[in-house]
């Protein structure tokens, strides 16, 4: 059976996302605020990118969806990308984004500036439209509704980047954390569809994966658990399975409990 017939796929609330992307925006635009020059000059373990690019880059988690919906409706009356599919599409767009960015920290090097831009535009032109309605992407079209949960995934994981970078405390919107490990925690059911493994990440998401013999009752033979913030490092890349096991951020029990061949999730 193809992994998109094997269940039903997660909804989720259309207006609790769009209220939860905006919080952990204007959270993220308070700190930016405050930033140094010297702040926003450190290094960030997004390769060469500086803070600067970090705060400028996290801009357009709400910038691009303005841009996109203006833009005119794509044909069809079905989207071209799923939700759950969208974290393997990531990769492809890295090298554009990077150019894009360059060139807006060099055309607009004051990132303040930018989040009250791209806050009011978001305002009007993204929280009065129909979620159902498709958004032209890079990759494919995608309802506005399934998009708004992709800015879940790019805010919280890029405001974990710049805590670990500056120092900073900056807070993680519970609704965009549950948002993101949900959506993450879906893409490795199916990237790796079965249920011989169950994957916990309290107190926001579970699920299976992995060929082989189900779990139906009891406890499962192979079980991973985790915390959202480690999950999101490791279906994000910023960290390595190997080391959040021996740091005891993982916990994993069973023969078959072991996730490295299967992550990161995204590029």
């Amino acid at each position: 059976m193809p992994p998109t017939t094997r269940k039903r796929a997660r909804r989720y609330d259309p207006d609790r996302t769009r209220t939860a992307v905006l919080a952990q925006f204007a959270q993220v635009g308070r700190a930016v605020a405050g930033l140094t020059d010297e702040q926003l000059a450190l290094p960030t373990r997004l390769g060469d990118w500086t803070v600067r690019e970090l705060a400028v880059h996290l801009t357009e988690a709400l910038a691009v969806v303005s841009r996109n919906l203006e833009l005119p409706e794509p044909r069809g009356a079905k989207p071209e990308l799923a939700l759950v599919q969208w974290p393997f599409s990531t990769a492809a767009r890295a090298d554009r984004i990077d150019e894009d960015i360059r060139a807006l920290v060099a055309a607009r090097p004051d990132p303040a500036a930018l989040y009250e831009e791209a806050a009011a535009r978001f305002e009007a032109v993204v929280v009065p439209a129909d979620p159902e309605r498709l958004l032209p992407t890079r990759t494919g079209s995608m309802r506005l509704g399934d998009y708004l949960v992709t800015r879940t995934v790019e805010l919280i994981a890029h405001t974990d980047d710049l805590n670990a970078a500056t120092g900073l405390d900056i807070p993680y919107d519970r609704q965009a954390l549950a948002a993101a490990t949900r959506l993450l925690a879906d893409a490795l059911a199916e990237r790796a569809p079965g249920g011989s493994v169950e994957v916990r990440v309290p107190p926001f998401a579970v699920v299976q994966c992995l060929g082989g013999p189900q779990h139906t009752r009891g406890t499962p033979p192979n079980v991973v658990e985790t915390d959202p913030l480690t999950w999101i490092r490791l279906a994000t890349g910023r960290a390595g399975w190997a080391e959040e096991r021996d740091a005891a951020r993982i916990s994993a029990s069973g023969e078959r409990a072991d996730l490295a061949g299967l992550l990161p999730l995204m590029g």
